[in-house]
């Protein structure tokens, strides 16, 4: 018998978008589903919606709850979960029409943990780009330490919740933490230290929707917690972990470029004190991340231009610079 496969939709505010998300997913080609949409304290219509939904699918159980936070919502459905295996949809976001199956199919084949695929950005004025009818989707596969290298370095490989199958018992005794920003990059280390294997497909299977609105879409001090997440990770990783060390300097130091560029530009509030702790970060892991062979070439040439100056950086670098995970 197919394993059964849970799909966990946080549900928050998103009334234009919600029809378009489920219908992805009820329409999946993998059929046997638990969906649950956990409506996180709607203020707009969504939490009618999901109760809609629920009548036209037996598949679909709905949880209504005060607003927590995208963590608390995630939390809520991990908490009575019944599949084998489980993925993440967020709720303006659509799935290829065989997104489940192709997962499911190479987590089975591959006796994997975790099954990674691709994503494709879209926004309200147009339709995710599907792979064309000839290709095939064809699996890598890696041990967990490679996959966490490859997450760290930033190498093709993202810490997003979404857009992965998760064997379901690497949930056990891990929750998103509630309340904070990057919560899937808080929790991707402990996560992948229970994997044995992991596979990534080089296949397009979620369709990933890009909003002004989106948290990712401007700034707030909000986004300094990823911040504290890295710095958290290094200091783990000095103390049980240190092969991993390195490649968690790099994504802190992207982060560190990240908050000062995006809080420089934005001049309506004053940032001087994350700033300054965003420089102090750059000049102490630059000479080290620009020694390293495997730190990606943008964050290499950021610490160039780090060089010549923080006015240079701000002023000059952070001028066009566009906002990132």
């Amino acid at each position: 018998m197919e394993p059964l496969i849970s799909v966990i939709v946080p549900v928050y505010n998103v009334e234009d978008y919600l029809d378009q998300c489920l219908d992805s997913i009820v329409n999946q080609s993998y059929t046997n589903l638990e969906i649950l949409v956990v409506d996180d304290g709607s203020t707009d219509g969504s939490g009618a919606l999901c109760d809609q939904w629920a009548t036209r699918d037996q598949r679909i159980r709905v949880i209504h709850q005060a607003n927590g936070g995208l963590s608390a919502a995630r939390n809520s459905a991990l908490d009575v979960m019944q599949g084998e295996m489980v993925t993440m949809v967020d709720s303006d976001d659509v799935l290829h029409p065989s997104a489940i199956k192709v997962m499911v199919e190479a987590m089975l084949k591959n006796q994997a943990s975790l099954v990674i695929g691709d994503y494709t950005p879209f926004d309200s004025d147009s339709e995710p780009s599907w792979p064309t009818q000839g290709e095939q989707p064809v699996a890598a596969r890696f041990p967990q330490h490679r996959a966490l290298l490859l997450i760290f370095y930033q190498q093709g490989l993202t810490h997003s919740a979404w857009g992965r199958l998760y064997d379901a018992s690497l949930f056990e005794g891990i929750r998103y933490p509630v309340g904070q920003n990057y919560e899937d990059l808080a929790i991707i280390y402990p996560l992948l230290l229970k994997c044995g294997r992991v596979a990534k497909i080089n296949y397009t299977l979620y369709g990933y929707r890009q909003r002004p609105s989106s948290i990712l879409g401007a700034f707030s001090p909000k986004r300094a917690d990823v911040l504290d997440i890295c710095e958290n990770l290094e200091q783990l990783m000095e103390q049980q972990d240190p092969k991993y060390l390195k490649a968690v300097r790099s994504r802190l130091l992207s982060a560190y470029f990240n908050i000062l560029l995006l809080s420089h530009q934005d001049t309506k509030g004053d940032y001087h004190e994350l700033q300054d702790r965003c420089w102090k970060g750059i000049k102490r892991l630059r000479w080290g991340c620009l020694l390293d062979k495997n730190v990606r070439r943008k964050n290499k040439l950021g610490v160039l231009a780090s060089l010549l100056g923080r006015n240079f950086l701000c002023k000059v670098v952070g001028r066009d610079y566009q906002p990132k995970a």
